[in-house]
């Protein structure tokens, strides 16, 4: 009976990643992979994609450190980037990448550092909301709802 709250509550979080303009239908598709064999799948692919971009994340902070800007190189490190970003469905961060890219073909700098600190808000919180997301069916585990709600309230 507790785990239906559960179901409830991790679909409207689920549904106001969406509605916020978080994640797009990427998402889905790599929902549509997870199975019983592979319970765990979307989570993991999420992780594996915060740790492989918090490399090139880094790579672009230091390529805008040098100045003058080699739009070339920065282009590339956000093509890899960007193409990470898809693959989990990360509408605003892939949208940032995107506007990133079009700086760097301009060889507007400015917009480049600037769309770049946008990307790294959106990255973050997007992190911080998958996060919470995942963490909500091990919670459950430990606490029945009666305890959480008492807790919260």
């Amino acid at each position: 009976m507790e785990r239906n709250p559960m179901r409830r509550q991790l679909a409207v979080m689920r549904q106001s990643l969406f509605d916020q303009g978080y994640l797009d239908e990427q998402f889905v598709q790599l929902e549509e992979l997870q199975d019983d064999a592979n319970p765990n799948f979307v989570e993991e692919v999420v992780t594996l994609y915060y740790r492989d971009s918090a490399r090139l994340i880094l790579n672009v902070e230091q390529a805008l450190e040098r100045k003058p800007f080699d739009f070339n190189k920065l282009d590339g490190y956000m093509h890899q980037f960007k193409g990470s970003s898809s693959s989990i469905g990360a509408k605003k961060v892939k949208a940032e990448s995107t506007l990133f890219r079009e700086y760097c073909k301009s060889g507007n700098g400015e917009g480049c550092m600037r769309t770049f600190q946008q990307l790294k808000k959106e990255y973050a919180t997007l992190r911080k909301k998958l996060e919470a997301y995942f963490q909500v069916p091990i919670i459950f585990q430990f606490f029945s709802l009666s305890t959480l709600l008492n807790m919260c309230f």
